[in-house]
């Protein structure tokens, strides 16, 4: 235009040829390429059944079933693409500060215990007590009923975990960490415990921090499972349980354990040597 040579004019503006040459529209905030069809499809059959599952988890999901290699970065592009993406949840913080350590090095030292109440559209109510091994995040063993847990529910989910790990009794001292309710602090309950092996310990109380492990997994059940199950009545919500645990246990990966399920991770410590 001016007839004097583009890198003279910019080296007088001051600026980089690639800002003179550069468009006014910009570069679109996300791009599209011919293979996303294919990825597309892939999510696809993954977030049909786990809808509650955000990149993360579905890259992971994608990668183990598909045998793909997608980074992060694709899956999440093609996700946003398509309005998979999900919304950002604001945590609700009380400010007081948790300086204990709940997650054990290795597997059968700590498990922690808690519960969760499941309304029913027809008005029932479903009680689930469960126990999850504090390091690599297995659901041992869970407790189901149509009615409020009493303190002989926690003693057959105290004998159903031991029974799973061990046998009649632990083959050495084992911490069971719980809430400060009645059912979990009552004498027949703290004797059932001795009597297997078991070491009852309880948080502060008002400090649902102290076993953080069962909170979150309480949050994965109604988030991942309970969201779209078949609430209809109790007797639906007890035969859909085991499977979902059982998923929870065999499928759904985990961000603490590698993005790999609570199985595959004893499985791969395992075979690698490890105590688990």
């Amino acid at each position: 235009m001016t007839g004097r040579k583009m890198a003279v004019i910019c080296r007088v503006l001051g600026i980089s040829r690639a800002c003179a040459y550069r468009t006014s529209a910009g570069r679109p905030a996300r791009y599209a390429t011919a293979e996303d069809r294919v990825v597309t499809a892939q999510i696809r059959t993954i977030i049909r059944t786990r809808a509650a599952y955000g990149a993360r988890r579905v890259r992971a999901l994608v990668n183990r079933e598909l045998a793909t290699g997608y980074n992060l970065k694709r899956i999440r592009r093609v996700m946003d693409l398509n309005g998979w993406k999900l919304p950002r949840v604001a945590r609700r913080r009380t400010g007081r500060a948790h300086r204990g350590r709940i997650q054990r090095d290795v597997s059968t030292e700590r498990w922690c215990s808690d519960g969760l109440e499941i309304a029913c559209w027809n008005g029932e109510l479903v009680q689930v007590a469960f126990a999850l091994d504090c390091h690599d995040r297995e659901a041992i063993a869970h407790v189901a009923v149509p009615r409020d847990l009493v303190g002989a529910d926690i003693q057959q989910l105290m004998r159903a975990a031991v029974a799973a790990r061990f046998g009649d009794r632990t083959d050495h001292p084992m911490q069971w960490l719980s809430d400060n309710g009645s059912i979990d602090t009552a004498l027949d309950t703290m004797c059932t415990a001795e009597r297997l092996g078991l070491v009852p310990i309880t948080t502060p109380a008002a400090s649902p921090q102290s076993n953080g492990m069962s909170e979150a997994f309480v949050n994965t059940l109604r988030r991942d499972y309970l969201a779209g199950a078949d609430r209809s009545s109790a007797a639906s919500i007890l035969a859909q349980i085991p499977a979902s645990i059982a998923d929870y246990n065999a499928v759904a990966p985990h961000s603490a354990l590698g993005y790999q399920s609570p199985q595959q991770y004893r499985s791969s410590r395992s075979t690698v040597g490890f105590t688990c």
